[in-house]
């Protein structure tokens, strides 16, 4: 087989059966950054920003630094797949290929065509200008191939653009730089059709960037980033129109507990629920230019008004009980005798591992679907240097005892086994505890 045609074989099949999990963060392999979610069809597919590391020669060291995007699906909010690069800077004729700010992006389908727009600095500071500028493109389909368009969008110069379409067919654009701006966009999605509108009627201090609107029982609601204090929250205002005037409406998501300085957001609904995209700093805690990103649920009170977001690890989906299932993305935790870390802080996307190290100690992962055939038996991938026991429950932390697993003495991980005692079919909330005080480290357990 030739090199080329072995090569795209692997590039196929890589995007095939490339896949990310359920829990937060949602992409396990590389860092992602400000997710753009859109439903299209029966399928959610999430367009975000793509960090690397910067080395010398290579972006700005320190810094926030990326140098292409990757497009990310799943039908059921669990399994996540790669569909692979869609947009690189090398290939976008207006961008300058050593500049790495391919910064957050957005897509939009009309009329059986995907447009994806992305801000970056220009190659040509004379015909473009300085700062950045926003360009698209277009594809067939939501995961491309995508044409880049030979110029970026007249008249508009900023970062974080976001397209809305509402009910009458009308497109606009939104973006940042120092204030939220808006405009018409004509039906070709490719030039403005108005004025620019900077929407001035948002908090006038601090930091401001990354807007996002939609629409819901005819309020529209701004959304976007603000630096209040030290790092970013989410805020949102309401307007009768989509480009205002807005009024302050109130806080999305609290400034990250992390310490991330930025936040950047999408909102969608998929089968009746609504959920909140966003990002933090999962994999790198001591440097925010390298994120991930997250979802979690989002509901509204009778008024419209939206109810704060408090951010989990356990995320959305349902996870199926035959599948790897990370613990440590716990719903929740005892106060003492558990704690979470990196399983190597060398290679942080190798995940996190449980740490139990008293008797009762518990985690609670929420949302497992066992179907309706009880599984027979209990793997759980565990280390533990003296041995020990742990008790899988449903229902509570002292709920009813399904499994009992035996994790004998050894220096790494290693699968043990056991039977599952008691039956229990369809969705559960899952614990694990610890039968005694010694330490356990656990990575995963599955229902076989």
């Amino acid at each position: 087989m030739k090199p080329a045609r072995l090569a795209m074989l692997t590039f196929c099949f890589a995007v095939l059966f490339l896949h990310a999990g359920a829990q937060n963060p949602l992409i396990r392999n590389q860092y992602s950054a400000d997710p753009t979610a859109r439903v299209f069809g029966d399928r959610v597919y999430i367009y975000p920003s793509h960090d690397i590391l910067a080395t010398e020669g290579k972006g700005r060291v320190g810094w926030f630094c990326m140098e292409d995007y990757h497009v990310f699906s799943s039908a059921n909010l669990t399994d996540w797949t790669d569909h692979g690069v869609i947009v690189t800077q090398n290939k976008v004729p207006w961008v300058r290929p050593d500049s790495y700010s391919m910064w957050a992006p957005d897509c939009i389908e009309r009329n059986g065509k995907y447009y994806f727009y992305f801000p970056t600095t220009p190659n040509d500071t004379v015909a473009y200008g300085r700062g950045f500028r926003i360009g698209v493109a277009v594809a067939d389909k939501p995961t491309g191939p995508f044409v880049p368009q030979p110029e970026p969008i007249k008249e508009v110069r900023g970062i974080d653009p976001n397209v809305f379409i509402d009910n009458d067919g009308q497109a606009y654009l939104y973006w940042s730089a120092g204030n939220i701006y808006g405009a018409k966009l004509k039906s070709n999605m490719l030039e403005l059709d108005s004025e620019v509108k900077t929407l001035g009627e948002l908090p006038t201090k601090g930091l401001k960037e990354g807007p996002y609107l939609f629409e819901r029982n005819g309020i529209y609601y701004l959304t976007y980033p603000h630096v209040e204090n030290k790092t970013e929250r989410l805020e949102y205002a309401t307007s009768d129109h989509p480009l205002g005037p807005f009024k302050f409406a109130g806080v999305i998501m609290d400034e990250s507990a992390s310490g991330c300085w930025t936040n950047h957001h999408s909102f969608i609904q998929f089968r009746n629920q609504w959920y909140l995209f966003y990002h933090d700093k999962d994999y790198s805690p001591r440097f925010d230019k390298a994120r991930s990103i997250r979802a979690d649920s989002l509901f509204f009170n009778a008024d419209g008004t939206i109810k704060k977001v408090i951010p989990t690890l356990r995320g959305i989906g349902v996870t199926n009980a035959g599948s790897e299932i990370q613990v440590d993305r716990y719903s929740a935790i005892s106060n003492d005798g558990v704690s979470v870390d990196f399983i190597d802080t060398a290679n942080r996307f190798a995940g996190w591992k449980t740490n139990f190290t008293k008797h009762n100690g518990w985690i609670q992962y929420n949302n497992v679907d066992f179907g309706s055939t009880s599984p027979k038996r209990i793997a759980v991938n565990a280390m533990s240097e003296n041995g020990g026991t742990l008790q899988i429950r449903t229902g509570n932390y002292d709920g009813p005892v399904i499994a009992e697993v035996t994790v004998p003495g050894s220096g790494g991980f290693a699968v043990s086994k056991a039977a599952v005692v008691k039956a229990v079919r369809n969705r559960q909330n899952l614990f694990v505890t610890s039968k005694d005080d010694k330490k356990i480290s656990v990575d995963w357990v599955r229902f076989e």
